[in-house]
């Protein structure tokens, strides 16, 4: 199917918007206020069943703030969620942070802990992003849960790579291993796999992209370097046997598409069990948008249902 209609509009405003202005500054400012306003605050999205808190705990690079939510009722389960943000962007207030918690923790009846980690600035950068969700994971697997509750690692984009990262540690040390990794539209290889000719053609015409240039910048403030870049840090380069069942959420016109359909192999190669899902005419990072739109929510639907297998 074409590109949903909701990002064609979007796309549509932004480049408006962007022409109004006289300067570079103009036109950036002007695109982010009109994208705010489309896309509204995901911090007015209703809570109701759904206890919300902030708190912070202790981790190797100094606290490490989380927002936890408690559904009301009897808890299943639990999720670590990470955000998205090309591991330099990104906040707990985002759709892809606190939205998708919510959700999840409405949808699968679990308690989801999403993890502020430190992002790379340049200076800040790989190993202390994973460092931070591994505590945060360990921190998890000590709360007070239903016994036999399946705890679930979980992430978007740069998130998804970071909690993929974290299980290989959980796996090598010995430590107790997510029962489910819950991965959307990740980024796990560098470089990032080439997209199919046929879909290349498809997504020419839309107007933002991640170009390799914009990949290799964004790998390079995240590891330091783009060569010798160590195999957990993008872990589609890592062993990945012994990882637990795996689903994957894909957007469908994605420039990463490529890395999120060659993790689905790589798993399925070594006997992890994976599935996936296509979200139609979604475009990268489509949960941090609301789960009004239909695609959204079908896709945190997915993820949710994959807790408990």
């Amino acid at each position: 199917m074409p590109v949903d209609e909701y990002f064609t509009e979007m796309f549509r405003g932004m480049e408006t918007a962007a022409a109004a202005g006289a300067t570079d500054e103009e036109r950036q400012a002007l695109t982010q206020a009109f994208v705010r306003e489309y896309v509204g605050d995901a911090l007015a999205w209703d809570t109701t069943g759904v206890a919300v808190e902030d708190l912070a705990i202790d981790g190797p690079h100094g606290p490490i703030p989380l927002r936890c939510y408690r559904p009301d009722g009897p808890i299943t389960g639990a999720v670590l969620w990470a955000h998205g943000g090309g591991f330099r962007h990104g906040d707990l207030d985002m759709f892809e942070g606190h939205v998708v918690s919510i959700e999840l923790a409405r949808r699968a009846g679990a308690f989801v802990a999403s993890v502020d980690y430190r992002l790379a600035d340049g200076v800040l950068t790989y190993p202390v992003p994973i460092d931070d969700i591994s505590a945060s994971w360990y921190w998890l697997i000590e709360q007070d849960l239903p016994p036999d509750a399946p705890i679930a690692s979980g992430g978007a984009s740069a998130g998804a790579a970071l909690v993929l990262a974290a299980a290989l540690r959980a796996r090598d040390s010995g430590a107790r291993p997510p029962d489910a990794l819950l991965l959307a539209y990740p980024f796990a290889h560098y470089p990032n796999p080439a997209l199919s000719p046929a879909l290349s053609g498809e997504m020419a015409a839309l107007p933002f992209r991640f170009e390799p240039q914009g990949v290799e910048e964004m790998v390079r403030n995240y590891v330091g370097r783009i060569s010798d870049v160590p195999p957990d840090a993008l872990p589609g380069a890592a062993r990945l046997d012994g990882l637990p069942r795996t689903r994957i959420c894909i957007s469908e016109y994605d420039d990463l598409r490529a890395s999120s359909e060659l993790l689905e192999r790589q798993l399925q190669e070594v006997g992890v069990p994976v599935e996936t899902y296509l979200a139609r005419g979604m475009t990268h990072g489509h949960l941090n948008h609301s789960p009004k739109i239909p695609e959204v929510a079908a896709s945190i639907d997915f993820l949710a249902k994959g807790l408990h297998g």
